[in-house]
């Protein structure tokens, strides 16, 4: 489970990461990160960490994709984190 845990930090961090770099390449007019890149990292994990840097920079919020879909992947891995500490406890 600590396993699990490190992994959730890690990728959380780098999907702060990585929202916060698209946006200052946004802000610069430079090439910047697909937003199939964004989703993907969100898909695995890091959805939370993605929609609350979002909210925070004011980056993506218009995009519908992103902000009915990220909420949506939140609550998925709640349910599926709360089902799988169901099953092991």
């Amino acid at each position: 489970m600590i396993y699990f845990q490190i992994y959730l930090c890690a990728i959380n961090i780098i999907a702060i990461i990585v929202c916060t770099a698209d946006k200052i390449k946004a802000q610069l007019n430079k090439w910047r990160i697909s937003e199939k890149t964004l989703l993907a990292i969100s898909v695995i994990g890091g959805a939370l960490g993605m929609y609350i840097t979002m909210l925070i920079i004011r980056h993506k919020t218009k995009h519908k994709t992103f902000m009915i879909g990220l909420p949506f992947l939140i609550l998925v891995h709640v349910v599926a984190i709360l089902l799988y500490l169901q099953r092991n406890a």
